[in-house]
C-alpha cells in the first residue's frame, strides 16, 4: 500500500482523470478471456473494488459502499458501441432472474450453467449454440453475452405488457408577457423549426404536439384539411378540457408543413401580448390527457412564475431565510400538485423535462420536482435575454441537443446482488415503484443515478457480483434489455479495502446524500456529514494502517488512492450547492443540487473541483491535434497564487468557462487572441471568443471546443472574459472556483486539513 502525507505539499489535481483503482480478480473468474467481461466505469462503478466479507468489515472501515450508474451514456467516435444480442435467446437463472454473463460456469459438459449470484444450476437454451440468422452451429464462446459485461437484448414480446410506443414530444410553451419580452418564444420556436430533421423518427411513428399557454390554453389543430394550423382556446381553467378528441397530437411526418408553418409564426402571434397570467398547472394537466393513452415527453419551456388556478406559485425567496437553518425550506417544494402530478405521469409512462428561464424568481425547487420523479432533465437560464446572442446560443444547443437524443422510454430498472446484498437507498431522477424497481418513464442520456448497498448476511463466496437490468423501448421502436454486469473481489482485510476505494465514485455518492439531507433536513447537517464522513475515514487509516496509531500526529496520511478526497470534500464544502452563507439564492442552489444528483462523473468531478489551465505560456503541442484528438494543457492547482498580472488562464466546471486575463497583459497577447490591441479595450462578460488567422487564438478556441465537446452531456458551457480589475461580481464569481484559497467564511486548503488533523488525533486520542 503506498502512503501519501497529505500537509506540506499541494493536491496532484490531474490525478482526477486516473482511472478507479484496478479489480484484482482470478484468471478463471470469467469463462472467457475478453477484455469487455468486467463492466467499464463509465457504465457503472463501485465505491469499492474489494468489496468486505462482512458488515462488521465495511462499519469498521467508515468507507461509503454504493454504486454510480449510468447506464445510457453517450457513445462518442472511437467508443465501443454496446453490443446487441438479436437472436431473442435469453438465458435466465430460473430461480434470482439474472442474465447470464461472463461470470457464470457450465457444468455437466456444457448442458447446464451455475448462476453466479444464487449459484442455482439452469438448463442451457436448446438453441444457445445454434446462429439462427445462417442456420447453423455456432461457438457459444463467441457470444456477445459471454464476452461483453455490457450488452443489449432484443426482447421478444413476453418483456411487453403492451407493443413498444412511439416517442411523442408534447412541447407546452409559456407565452406569458415574460416569455414574449425576454426571446425565450421566437428562440425556441426557431430551435425547434430546426430540429425537426433531427428529433429520432426511424419509423415515421414520432409524435408531436403543442399547447401554448397563458392566462388561457392554446391548442393547436395540426391536421386540418387548409394545411394550416388552426388555434383552439380554452379559457376554463378550473374544468380544463380538451376542445376536441384528434389531431392535437400528430405524426411528425404527417402534420410537418402545418408544423412548420405555427413555429414560424408562434412568436408573431403572441408579440402584443401583455397578459401576466399563467396557468401551468392546468396546461400539463392537458398534455398529461393528451398523450397519457401512448406515454412519452412533457417538455415545459417556463419563464414566468406559474399563478392561476392548480400548481399557482408565490414569490417566496425570502432574504431573511438565507443562511440559516431555515433555508432548506425554500429548497423545498411549495406545492403539493407537481409531486402529484409527477407521480401519475409516471404511472402513465410520461416524462416531464423543465425549460426554466428567470428573469427573477423562478421556483426551480418546486418545478424540478417534475423532472425529478419522472426520469427527466431540468435545464436553468437566470436572467434569460435572447438579445445577448450568447444566452440564445446557450439555449438553442441545449434544446437542439436534447431533441436529437437518442432516448431509452417507457423503462423499469432493477439492480442485483450476489445473496447477501441488497440496495438499500437510491439517488437520481426516477420514482421507486417497488423496495427495488426504479421507474423511468424517459432515461436521458448521461444521466446517473447511486445506489447505495447493505448487508443482509455476511459474504462467504470469493467474488460478488452486481448486475444492472434496463428493460426500455429504444427510439427507434425496439424493445430492449440493457445488462450491465460487474464483478469484484470479496476480501477480509481493511487494507485491501481501502486500496480499493474509488475516489469519484465516494465523491458522487457523498454529494447524492448531502444533496438530499441539505433538502430534507439543514445544509448545516448536510456540511458536517460531509466533514465527519472524511475525518471517520482518515481516522480509521490512521489507526490501523499508520505507525502513529493513537495520539497527536505530524502529520495526516492516507493511501494514494484516496489523496485527493478531502480535496474533493472541500470542493463540495465551498460548492454553490451546499455551502453556507446568505447570498446565494435558492433558484441557483436548487438547480445546482439537480446537477449534483443526476450529472455523470465526468461532468460532476470538474462541476465539484474545476479544471484550471495556464494559457499564456502553455507548451507549443497544447491545442493542437494529437494521435489522441486535441492535446489539453496540464491543470493546476485551485489556487490564487497561480495568477499572474500578465498571464491569460482559463477555468471550467463543465457547466461555465472562464478565461481570465491579468491587467499587465501584453498588447501582444491581447491582438492574437481578440484582434484588440491592449487589455483596455477588452470588453469583460460573458461573450464569444472570436476566430482568427493566430496560431494562439486557433489553439485556445480548440481547447474551448473540445473542453465543451468531453463533457459529454447536452450542457453548452457559457463562456466569460474575466479582467484582473473588471467587474466586481465576476471576479468574485470566478475566485470562489479557486477553492484551494480562503474564503470566508470557509477555510483554504490548508487550513481545512489542519482542521481534519485536529479533528482526527482527537478522535484517536479519546
Amino acid at each position: 500500500m503506498s502512503t501519501v502525507a497529505l500537509m506540506g505539499s499541494a493536491p496532484k489535481v490531474f490525478d482526477l482523470d486516473a482511472p478507479p483503482p484496478a479489480i484484482s480478480l482470478p484468471e478463471t473468474a470469467s469463462i472467457t478471456k475478453s477484455p469487455f467481461a468486467n463492466c467499464d466505469p463509465s457504465y457503472k462503478r463501485s465505491t469499492l473494488n474489494a468489496i468486505p466479507a462482512t458488515s462488521q468489515l465495511l462499519t469498521k472501515s467508515r468507507l461509503p459502499f454504493g454504486l454510480v450508474i449510468t447506464p445510457y451514456r453517450s457513445v462518442k467516435e472511437g467508443d465501443e458501441p454496446v453490443p446487441v444480442v438479436s437472436d431473442s435467446i435469453i438465458a435466465r437463472c430460473r430461480r434470482c432472474r439474472t442474465y447470464i454473463n461472463p461470470f457464470v460456469k457450465f457444468v455437466e459438459g456444457g448442458q447446464r450453467w451455475k448462476c453466479n449470484m444464487c449459484y442455482t444450476l439452469n438448463e442451457v437454451p436448446s438453441s444457445f449454440d445454434y446462429d439462427s440468422q445462417t442456420q447453423q452451429p455456432m461457438d457459444r464462446w463467441q457470444r456477445k453475452e459471454l464476452n461483453h459485461a455490457v450488452v443489449e437484448y432484443i426482447a421478444p414480446t413476453e418483456y411487453m405488457v403492451r407493443p413498444p410506443q412511439p416517442l411523442v414530444y408534447m412541447f407546452v410553451i409559456d407565452v406569458s408577457y415574460p416569455a414574449i419580452q425576454c426571446g425565450m418564444v421566437a428562440t425556441a420556436a426557431t430551435t425547434i423549426l430546426e430540429s425537426l430533421d433531427r428529433i429520432p423518427n426511424d419509423e415515421g411513428r414520432t409524435k408531436v404536439g403543442i399547447i401554448t399557454v397563458d392566462s388561457s390554453i392554446h391548442f393547436y389543430n395540426l391536421k386540418t384539411a387548409s394545411g394550416e394550423p388552426q388555434m383552439l382556446v380554452v379559457s376554463d381553467l378550473e374544468e380544463a378540457f380538451l376542445p376536441q378528441p384528434q389531431d392535437l397530437l400528430c405524426n411528425l411526418s404527417e402534420c410537418r408543413a402545418t408544423l412548420e408553418a405555427l413555429l414560424n409564426r408562434m412568436n408573431d402571434m403572441f408579440k402584443d401580448t401583455h397578459n401576466v397570467g399563467n396557468a401551468l398547472g392546468p396546461a400539463l394537466n392537458s398534455a398529461y390527457k393528451l398523450i397519457s393513452p401512448i406515454g412519452g415527453k412533457i417538455l415545459c419551456l417556463q419563464a414566468s412564475l406559474p399563478n392561476l388556478e392548480a400548481g399557482a406559485l408565490k414569490m417566496r425567496e425570502d432574504p431573511k431565510l438565507l443562511g440559516t437553518s431555515k433555508e432548506s425550506t425554500l429548497l423545498q417544494s411549495a406545492s403539493s400538485f407537481y409531486k402529484s402530478f409527477a407521480i401519475e405521469c409516471s404511472k402513465s409512462q410520461v416524462c416531464v423535462d423543465m425549460f426554466l428561464f428567470g428573469s427573477q424568481y423562478t421556483d426551480v425547487a418546486t418545478l424540478s420536482c417534475l423532472p425529478r420523479f419522472t426520469g427527466g432533465s431540468t435545464f436553468f437560464y437566470p436572467a434569460f435575454t435572447a438579445a445577448k446572442s450568447e444566452d440564445a446560443l446557450k439555449f438553442a444547443h441545449e434544446l437542439a441537443e436534447f431533441l436529437s437524443q437518442r432516448i431509452a422510454l417507457e423503462a423499469v430498472m432493477r439492480v442485483r446482488a450476489s445473496k447477501g446484498l441488497r440496495m438499500s437507498a437510491f439517488y437520481g431522477n426516477f420514482f421507486v415503484r417497488s423496495t427495488d424497481l426504479l421507474s423511468l418513464p424517459n432515461v436521458p442520456r448521461d444521466q446517473s443515478y447511486s445506489i447505495e448497498i447493505s448487508y443482509d448476511d455476511n459474504l462467504t463466496i470469493p467474488i460478488v457480483c452486481f448486475q444492472t437490468a434496463l428493460l426500455h423501448t429504444s427510439s427507434s421502436g425496439e424493445r430492449r434489455i440493457r445488462v450491465l454486469t460487474l464483478a469484484l473481489p470479496v476480501t477480509t482485510s481493511l487494507s485491501e479495502l481501502y486500496m480499493s476505494a474509488d475516489q469519484v465514485a465516494i465523491t458522487t455518492l457523498l454529494a447524492c446524500k448531502a444533496v438530499e439531507r441539505g433538502r430534507d433536513s439543514k445544509l448545516d447537517d448536510a456540511r458536517d456529514a460531509l466533514t465527519n464522513k472524511c475525518v471517520d475515514i482518515l481516522g480509521v487509516y490512521k489507526t490501523h494502517m499508520t505507525a502513529s496509531s493513537s495520539g497527536a500526529t505530524p502529520n495526516l496520511q492516507i493511501c494514494d488512492n484516496l489523496k485527493l478526497l478531502p480535496l474533493l470534500t472541500l470542493g463540495m464544502l465551498k460548492h454553490v450547492g451546499l455551502r453556507g452563507g446568505s447570498q446565494i439564492p435558492s433558484d441557483l442552489r436548487s438547480y445546482a443540487m439537480h446537477l449534483l444528483s443526476t450529472l455523470p462523473s465526468q461532468c460532476l468531478i470538474p462541476f465539484i473541483h474545476p479544471r484550471f489551465y495556464s494559457l499564456h505560456d502553455m507548451p507549443e503541442h497544447c491545442g493542437t491535434i494529437g494521435t489522441d484528438g486535441i492535446q489539453m494543457p496540464q491543470a493546476m492547482n485551485l489556487s490564487s497564487e497561480r495568477l499572474s498580472r500578465a498571464g491569460l488562464f482559463m477555468l471550467e466546471d463543465s457547466q461555465n468557462i472562464f478565461l481570465w486575463i491579468g491587467r499587465d497583459a501584453v498588447p501582444q497577447l491581447c491582438m492574437d487572441l481578440f484582434g484588440i490591441p491592449n487589455y483596455e479595450s477588452i470588453r469583460g462578460g460573458k461573450t464569444t471568443l472570436p476566430s482568427l488567422e493566430t496560431d494562439f487564438n486557433q489553439r485556445v478556441n480548440l481547447i474551448i471546443g473540445k473542453t465543451r465537446e468531453m463533457r459529454r452531456t447536452s450542457y453548452y458551457p457559457q463562456l466569460y472574459i474575466v479582467k484582473e480589475d473588471g467587474d466586481a461580481a465576476l471576479r468574485l464569481w470566478f475566485l470562489s472556483h479557486l477553492i484551494e484559497d480562503r474564503a470566508e467564511p470557509i477555510m483554504s486548503y490548508y487550513q481545512y486539513l489542519g482542521h481534519l488533523k485536529d479533528r482526527v488525533s482527537n478522535m484517536t486520542t479519546t
